[in-house]
């Protein structure tokens, strides 16, 4: 999915050190922060959010959101499967 909307297997592969990669800017890390907040602990800090705010419109979080949380979904359904894990997510497996 990511491929068609035009992310690099560069981008894909620095996924995993987005925070020391050039390939990533302030918009792009506030999505990957929102993403992995709402992955780890379920809920998003206020400082966070207003980081989220700054760089998308209502709509685009709404998106954003949904995406996100049907990965999430997708996740624990592959788990249940024992579907194996793609290896790009920085959140540690439990």
């Amino acid at each position: 999915m990511g491929r068609a909307d035009g992310v690099s297997d560069a981008e894909l592969d620095a996924l995993a050190d987005d925070r020391r990669s050039p390939l990533f800017d302030d918009r792009d890390r506030a999505a990957l922060d929102y993403a992995e907040a709402i992955t780890a602990a379920g809920t998003v800090l206020d400082e966070l959010f207003e980081r989220v705010r700054r760089h998308f419109s209502e709509d685009a979080i709404v998106e954003l959101t949904a995406t996100i949380t049907f990965e999430i979904c997708a996740a624990k359904f592959n788990r249940a499967l024992e579907i194996e894990a793609q290896g790009v997510c920085r959140v540690a497996r439990s």
